[in-house]
């Protein structure tokens, strides 16, 4: 029995994301919130936010209980980008390119 939570199209590259993703992985819920509450980057209140609409989707969707949740699967696919130009000099245009991202996170109950 697992539960999902799914962000898309979040401002913000994948690879960023990646990097707090694997602090978390693998982890008890409650733990993986803490370890997100004290990461200073960017991506983690992405992922405070959808972990716990993953633990809210759990127990009341699934009936699970929520102090035996851990993070089972996560990981971050790169969405559109969003492509810009700044203008340099001699009239030429440099490229910016804006990643998104999809985010997907999968709790599960522990086994006893």
């Amino acid at each position: 029995m697992e539960a999902r939570a799914i962000l898309k199209y979040a401002r913000i590259s994948p690879r960023k994301v990646k990097i707090v993703l694997d602090l978390i992985r693998n982890k008890p819920a409650n733990v993986a919130m803490a370890i997100l509450d004290n990461t200073p980057k960017s991506a983690s209140e992405y992922l405070k936010k959808l972990l716990a609409s993953a633990i809210a989707n759990a127990e009341n969707n699934n009936g699970m209980d929520k102090n035996k949740l851990y993070v089972a699967q996560c990981f971050a696919t790169p969405g559109p980008t969003l492509k810009r130009i700044q203008p340099h000099a001699q009239g030429r245009a440099f490229k910016i390119l804006k990643r998104t991202s999809h985010i997907t996170l999968v709790v599960k109950e522990m086994e006893d």
